[in-house]
């Protein structure tokens, strides 16, 4: 089983400076099985503002071990796009890109603070475990240390209390324990 709490690495890559000042989105982009780095890769060199987390696990082979950096959602990569066709068309170009995560040919914006709960606590090293996705359940905000502001779902497990962070839009989760951070819900 891979150790996914305890070693946990991301890839940020940034766009193009003139396009911070203007108003974009983050969608999700499905990509062709085991394509995620090369497409973050192509992204980049277009100057789209893309996000794709890593996370390190030990892989054994029958002649050896190794670590590797493998993607902590298959089959997605995330950018930040102002929303016009020319740069969708572009994304869509890019090898080893299927389609956009939502509405047919458009994609579905996901919300800022999922993208940077997610990034939080990837960027804090903080230990979690893969966590199906969950639609119903009380949503909280951790308030106080590393994760102030951090929005999820409140899940108690055999009395452990946990945090599932989840990006909606293509139902993925990540769960930590929340155990000594205040948790206020919204």
């Amino acid at each position: 089983m891979l150790n996914l709490a305890n070693q946990i690495d991301d890839t940020l890559i940034s766009g193009s400076p003139a396009e911070c000042c203007v108003d974009r989105s983050w969608f999700a982009i499905e990509t062709r099985p085991r394509y995620e780095k090369r497409v973050a890769a192509g992204l980049k060199e277009k100057g789209v503002d893309a996000f794709l987390p890593l996370i390190s696990a030990m892989h054994k082979w029958s002649d050896r071990r190794r670590v590797v950096q493998l993607p902590l959602f298959p089959g997605y990569v995330f950018v930040r796009i102002v929303n016009g066709l020319s740069l969708r068309v572009s994304v869509l170009r890019t090898s080893g890109v299927q389609k956009f995560v939502g509405t047919p040919r458009v994609g579905t914006s996901i919300p800022e603070c999922q993208i940077a709960a997610i990034r939080t606590i990837v960027e804090h090293k903080i230990p979690f475990t893969l966590h199906p996705f969950l639609s119903i359940g009380r949503r909280v905000r951790l308030r106080g240390g590393s994760l102030d502001g951090v929005e999820g779902i409140l899940l108690a497990k055999n009395g452990d209390h946990s945090l599932v962070v989840s990006v909606e839009l293509i139902q993925r989760s990540v769960a930590m324990r929340v155990s000594g951070y205040q948790v206020d819900p919204i």
